[in-house]
């Protein structure tokens, strides 16, 4: 019999949190009018990294898991898109240790929503 991982237990779930502390440790130290161009919009991709993962996991049909599952993935390179310009635009302090961070978590983080989509492909198609 196969064991049921919890979502808390899950790999690329815990990656997706890590992600959503330290993207919420780099909104905070933006002056109030980059937050409300830029910040929010960053915050909210990188949070639905997370919420799409959990959403996907609580699906019962491999269609409904793939398609929460391809949103986190889409979210997460959104997230990049807001990360990059606001280190274009010089609001990310340079070497800063929650820059390093998040550039870290998004690097295993890829790899593992991936891994997770072909995942439930091959349960579906053996």
């Amino acid at each position: 019999m196969k064991e049921y991982i919890s979502l808390e237990k899950l790999e690329v779930y815990k990656l997706a949190r890590q992600l959503s502390k330290i993207t919420w440790e780099i909104y905070e130290k933006l002056d109030w009018r980059i937050k409300k161009i830029m910040g929010d919009q960053y915050v909210e991709s990188t949070d639905s990294v997370g919420a799409n993962i959990a959403e996907g996991y609580g699906r019962f049909h491999y269609l409904d898991k793939i398609k929460f599952y391809y949103n986190a993935r889409g979210s997460l390179l959104e997230s990049r898109h807001w990360f990059d310009l606001l280190e274009e635009r010089r609001f990310l302090e340079p070497e800063k240790e929650e820059k390093l961070k998040y550039l870290e978590y998004y690097r295993q983080l890829r790899p593992g929503l991936n891994a997770l989509i072909n995942s439930v492909l091959k349960v579906k198609n053996p």
